[in-house]
Formats: structure tokens, C-alpha cells, sequence
């Protein structure tokens, strides 16, 4: 089993975060490891993301904390130095995966094609972002995927909501699926930690129904 795969399968939705605040990093990540949402990803899209992976790092118990939005090699250092549990690409690159291949951090590497998918594959992983789902296809597209390659499997982000969620996670190449609905920015901004913990419980609620 990958070490992205054994993450992954710690919690069936995977928050996507943007932490505009560093104050706010550690409360956002208790409330939702208290709803039972242990395995977080902290998208690199502020100045503030890689000290907020830090401070969760060394201050939340209990948590999985990875890197999203990693786009190229000269960001492995960095992740390196804040300890982050995994990295998270919209994409891939060959570069990329030389450079994490070369660093103790599991890269969750994007596909949106079969060809990405085959690329990936021929270099080693075995667990994928499909993104964006929604606008690729969806769930039509992941079955699909089911058999030629019956061995991947995928955390589908883009698009995923509550409506819509318990579709994909029936598919059993599915692990866990991102969204960012769970800690909308609204809560964060008001600091009501309490919603986004209830949040985070009706999500479980609804997976395990």
C-alpha cells in the first residue's frame, strides 16, 4: 500500500482549505479533527499556507496535514521544512515526481485523462487526484477508468458537494473525495469553529448512513 493511500483511507472526505489567516489555522483544524475529519489539505494559495502547515502540524493531535496546489520541484524543500504529511497537484510533471521522489513526502499527483493516468502509472503511483471531477466528466468518467485500470485509485476534488458525494464515493475505486464546502469561508471568517465541527460530523454522518 502507498503512503498517499494509507492517508488517504484515514477519512472519507478530505477538507481542501484556503487559510488566509495564520490565527486561524490551529481552531480550523481542531474543529475538524473533532468531526472526525483527521487528513487535511492545506492548499499553498496564501502567504500564510506553509507556516499554517506548520503550526497544525505541531500544535493539532491527531492530524494528517499535507500541501495542496504543489505545481513544481522548487516547493519539495519547503514542504520538507513544515513537515507536511503528503503533497497534493492539480496536475503532473516528470520534474515534480523527481523531485518528491527524492524527499520523504508522498506526492497524491493530479490526472484528468487516461493518457495522464498512464503516465503516472508507468512511473510508480498508484493513487490519484481526479480534478477537476466535475467538469471531467464526473462519476461517468471514474467508472469508466474502472476497466482499463482496475488497480488505481482516486480522490476526485472539483466540484464535490453533499449532494453529490455519497455518488462517488460508491465507486470502489474511490478512497476519499476533497471538497471545500466543509469549512466555507463565511465560518472561518466569523471564527465558528462550532459550525464547521457539526459540519464536519454531518459529513461522516452521511457517509456512514
Amino acid at each position: 500500500m502507498s503512503r498517499t493511500l494509507e492517508i488517504l483511507q484515514k477519512a472519507p472526505i478530505l477538507p481542501v482549505l484556503v487559510i488566509e489567516r495564520i490565527e486561524d489555522a490551529v481552531p480550523l483544524a481542531r474543529a475538524l479533527v473533532a468531526g472526525g475529519l483527521p487528513v487535511l489539505e492545506v492548499t499553498l494559495r496564501t502567504g500564510v499556507a506553509l507556516e499554517a502547515i506548520k503550526r497544525i502540524k505541531d500544535e493539532v493531535e491527531g492530524v494528517y496535514c499535507g500541501a495542496g496546489t504543489v505545481t513544481h520541484g522548487r516547493m519539495v524543500e519547503a514542504l520538507e521544512d513544515v513537515s507536511a504529511d503528503f503533497a497534493v497537484s492539480p496536475g503532473y510533471t516528470m520534474s515534480l515526481g523527481d523531485a518528491l521522489r527524492l524527499s520523504r513526502i508522498p506526492l497524491l499527483p493530479g490526472v484528468a485523462t487516461a493518457s495522464e493516468l498512464m503516465v503516472c502509472l508507468d512511473r510508480g503511483y498508484s493513487c490519484f487526484k481526479f480534478f477537476p471531477a466535475e467538469a471531467n466528466g464526473g462519476t461517468k468518467m471514474l467508472k469508466a477508468f474502472g476497466g482499463p485500470f482496475p488497480d488505481a485509485k482516486f480522490c476526485p476534488t472539483g466540484g464535490i458537494t453533499p449532494s453529490n458525494l455519497k455518488s462517488y464515493l460508491d465507486i470502489p475505486s474511490v478512497v476519499t473525495a476533497g471538497g471545500s464546502w466543509i469549512a466555507p469561508k463565511d465560518a472561518i471568517e466569523r471564527k465558528d469553529w462550532g459550525f464547521i465541527t457539526a459540519e464536519a460530523e454531518r459529513v461522516v454522518a452521511l457517509v456512514n448512513d
